[in-house]
């Protein structure tokens, strides 16, 4: 390990501090240098996933479980329907109920040992064995209750081919779960993504440490005192400084932030934190930066669930799933109903004055991912304005006859479905704002130390905020305060039952909004 002088840099690192801003700049072209490339091991620039692609990836194991359910009822229901004298229309619930438990009893072993979790070193060999254990005691649990219902006359036959289906059927879904995991790990999709705040002795020690590990891809360092610190740190690029980090290209690819600053100085870290709580992603601290142990036992803490939890009915990766499959839901269910009416809009626009039906605008998502939002184009296309850097005013003469009313019934915003569908939006969430929008001659993001925490949900085509008024452009820092703070709100309180109270009164609160200019 170099020693401390090694941090107080040379004339000829000094000159090269403006070089490395410069690179920072870039971001993650810096961090994806030939260097670094080597260095970092499991780290792959040709293979950037962002959080909320990261975060759909952890979701996939509640996939494997609805799969898992399937296919385990199916086979009970198979066997029940084999018992009845007269075919499966006569089977009687005394017959089907020992499948029943044996089904359930596989289903709710499966989820408390935890045979869902995957962990990185797993024996897939010992896995399988574990769920075929499983599935035994299913099997015995229906065997008693047969024999308890039925006595001498219970058909084992029925039961030995259910048992052997149901053993067959989870082994193999087992297999693929174990190899697509594999799969995804190999290839980045499950590798948490950290950045470090202090080109200390600290960051060094835990830079190696997770090289060491290989579970944990660290993108980068920042420290405020760049003319102190080295170009980079085993092999990872110290990118520039803390508050660069604010909006830095490498933000929606970061999942957590670990601060490495020695807790003694205490004003320091007391800044820090409070300059980094306006992002959305997580900090964490070490409280012993000095001790291996405290350091593992961090890194240990970030790596070891790749993957979502399923013991907690309230858990916020649950909560995300359950939100993911309202939106695919009733996003399709929406496009297969209003196709007729979207392909009506389309051609109004386009009659009413030239060029494109659909508008695009690059907004922010999800952990400040910027993406491509569709809409129906309501100004001139010679005047569309994609970041916003003039909001609308009453009577603005850019926007279109079609536009007015599109405008003050939401309807442009219809084509977000698409959005919504490809997971880059929900249906619910706070609107997604152009990046560089402006409220007066000051950009919205700086009027609001808070706004960031607008992306810790994903962006929603309504919201708690536009039900509530506040929708459309905003003029005053007022204004823009309120939003925030209703958005906050409603990411506080996210449920899917909210969702669908949100959805319910979207339209009957839009269409008798007059005073919202839009």
């Amino acid at each position: 390990m170099p020693s401390a002088e090694s941090y107080f840099p040379t004339p000829a690192q000094r000159s090269d501090v403006e070089a490395r801003a410069a690179r920072a700049a870039a971001g993650a072209d810096a961090a994806s240098d030939t260097v670094g490339k080597a260095r970092r091991g499991p780290f792959r620039p040709d293979v950037w996933l962002n959080s909320r692609q990261r975060g759909a990836a952890r979701l996939r194991v509640f996939y494997f479980r609805g799969v898992d359910v399937v296919l385990t009822w199916a086979a009970a229901i198979g066997a029940a329907c084999l018992t009845g004298p007269g075919g499966p229309a006569a089977t009687r619930v005394v017959d089907a109920l020992p499948f029943a438990l044996g089904a359930l009893a596989v289903l709710v072993l499966m989820r408390s040992l935890d045979l869902y979790r995957f962990e990185r070193n797993q024996n897939a060999v010992l896995h399988l064995a574990r769920v075929a254990c499983v599935i035994g005691l299913g099997g015995l649990a229906a065997a008693s209750l047969g024999v308890i219902l039925h006595g001498a006359a219970t058909p084992w036959p029925i039961y030995g081919r259910w048992f052997a289906i149901t053993l067959f059927l989870l082994l193999a879904a087992h297999s693929v779960w174990s190899l697509l995991v594999a799969r995804w790990r190999a290839s980045g999709a499950l590798t948490p993504n950290i950045v470090v705040v202090g080109a200390t002795r600290h960051a060094e020690g835990l830079i190696q440490e997770a090289l060491q590990r290989r579970d944990l891809n660290v993108l980068g360092v920042f420290d405020d005192r760049m003319a102190r610190s080295p170009s980079a740190i085993e092999g990872v690029p110290v990118l520039g400084e803390v508050d660069g980090l604010l909006n830095h290209r490498l933000t929606p690819y970061i999942d957590r932030i670990v601060l490495a600053i020695d807790p003694k100085a205490e004003d320091r870290v007391r800044e820090l934190t409070r300059r980094l709580a306006v992002l959305p992603t997580g900090l964490t601290l070490l409280v012993d930066p000095k001790a291996a142990e405290q350091r593992n036992a961090v890194l240990e803490k970030l790596a070891q669930a790749p993957l979502a939890l399923m013991d907690s009915g309230a858990s916020p990766d649950r909560r995300a799933f359950n939100k993911r499959m309202q939106d695919v839901v009733l996003g399709l269910i929406a496009i297969a109903l209003l196709w007729p009416v979207l392909l009506l809009i389309g051609l109004m626009v386009r009659l009413d004055s030239p060029g494109p039906a659909l508008f695009r605008q690059r907004r922010h998502g999800f952990n400040q991912e910027e993406i491509v939002v569709w809409k129906f184009r309501t100004m001139r296309n010679e005047a569309a304005d994609a970041t916003a850097s003039r909001q609308v005013t009453a009577d603005d003469d850019r926007v279109t006859r079609i536009g007015r009313i599109l405008r003050a019934t939401s309807l442009d915003e219809l084509p977000q479905l698409l959005n919504v569908l490809r997971g880059e939006m929900s249906l619910v969430g706070p609107r997604p704002h152009a990046i560089g929008m402006k409220t007066g001659e000051t950009e919205s993001a700086r009027l609001v130390a808070d706004y960031a925490h607008r992306h810790r949900i994903k962006p929603g085509m309504t919201g708690w905020a536009a039900i509530k008024g506040s929708r459309g452009p905003m003029h005053t820092a007022g204004e823009v305060r309120r939003r925030v703070q209703l958005d906050i709100d409603y990411i506080e309180r996210q449920s899917f039952w909210l969702d669908l109270w949100v959805i319910l009164v979207t339209i009957p609160v839009l269409l008798g909004d007059r005073l919202s200019v839009r």
